[in-house]
């Protein structure tokens, strides 16, 4: 990241029109638009609504209600939902809260699984009058569906299936920088990354994503810094749609989230935040260590796709994984996928996404 800030200082200061650094490639049109802008650039109806969470978090989602129309492609035209966890880009918004407060990044997951999850579910099936509905995860997006669906078996009820994309519950043997992160003790890392927003997505990320790694010579330094925290996997990146995923991406989360991923990889187990000491603790969850998350009180029947070269998501931490889901309906390890792969990979059609849409034509029979 060191070097991409200095190439970017290079470009600022020797000026952009210059073509420093090769061939400026032309900017992808969604590199400046919203989700509600983006689905419909691409021809599909959008509807955009608001979910408020039982602690006041305002979350912003996206309804896709049926497929394009006209299309010549053929579309499954299902009821697509898209969610957002609190502290992101489309989700920073609290009924008693600044953003620019301590007290509304204080959160991890476990506040996603416990409150921004069960509103977003409720919200979707009072709207759509249905009992049940699919749910489609990838990395903590899996992360807070095994924690809500093993501690609130009201809210497992209205799964009829759940589909994991590179899941993680423990990160015992992840590759990742968060094995560097655990190296940091909890008052020294909020020393180093504050108590508020970890990775605040603004202006210098999209410069990042037009005027540097839209030129041809630093596209491949680019995608490796990517790859780097996820795995590597070249030849399966549209290297023209990187401006894109760059000025989206990360969209953003809480120091405390990072740290509660840097305990996990510290401890090897899937538990709720460690608060600091036994009587915060106490306060917190009414025992003196934070609890764990028990995998075995999953009952949804689960589909799990994970990579070979995930860094993230490792093997050994899937396979741990995989042992203890007692409803687990299928299995798919894709050995060149890594973590990022089975959301930008050029071949995810083919190799994932058709798979679950016959896999949800089977339900419905």
């Amino acid at each position: 990241m060191l070097l991409l800030l200095t190439v970017a200082s290079l470009i600022s200061a020797l000026g952009t029109t210059h073509g420093f650094l090769g061939k400026l490639h032309p900017t992808n049109p969604e590199v400046t638009m919203n989700i509600s802008q983006m689905i419909s650039f691409w021809g599909y109806p959008n509807e955009e609504y608001e979910v408020v969470t039982e602690d006041g978090y305002v979350l912003g989602i996206n309804r896709i209600p049926y497929g394009r129309k006209n299309s010549e492609n053929t579309d499954a035209g299902y009821d697509v939902w898209l969610g957002n966890s609190r502290g992101n880009t489309w989700a920073r918004k609290n009924l008693y809260y600044s953003p620019d407060s301590v007290e509304f990044w204080t959160f991890s997951f476990d506040e996603m699984a416990k409150y921004d999850l069960p509103a977003t579910i409720d919200f979707i099936l009072k709207k759509t009058g249905q009992d049940q509905l699919r749910y489609v995860g990838h990395s903590q997006g899996t992360t807070i569906g095994f924690i809500a669906f093993s501690t609130n078996p009201k809210l497992a009820k209205k799964i009829k299936t759940f589909y994991a994309l590179a899941p993680v519950a423990t990160v015992k043997y992840t590759k990742t920088l968060l094995n560097k992160l655990m190296l940091l003790p909890s008052f020294l890392f909020k020393m180093v990354f504050g108590n508020k927003i970890f990775y605040p997505h603004h202006f210098f990320d999209q410069f990042l994503a037009t005027e540097v790694c839209s030129r041809e010579m630093v596209d491949l330094l680019c995608s490796n810094t990517l790859f780097i925290i996820c795995g590597f996997d070249t030849s399966n990146l549209n290297m023209s749609r990187l401006d894109v995923y760059l000025s989206h991406n990360p969209a953003g989360t809480s120091v405390q989230n990072v740290l509660h991923w840097s305990q996990a990889v510290k401890s090897g187990k899937f538990q709720a935040f460690d608060w600091g000491s036994p009587v915060q603790n106490m306060i917190h969850f009414r025992q003196p260590t934070p609890p764990y998350y028990n995998l075995t009180d999953m009952h949804v029947p689960i589909a799990v796709w994970n990579g070979g070269n995930d860094l993230l998501a490792d093997p050994e931490d899937v396979d741990l994984l995989l042992s203890k889901l007692p409803n687990l309906i299928y299995h798919r390890k894709i050995p060149p996928y890594n973590h990022l792969d089975f959301i930008w990979a050029m071949d995810a059609p083919q190799v994932i996404y058709n798979e679950i849409i016959s896999m949800m034509g089977e339900d419905n029979k």
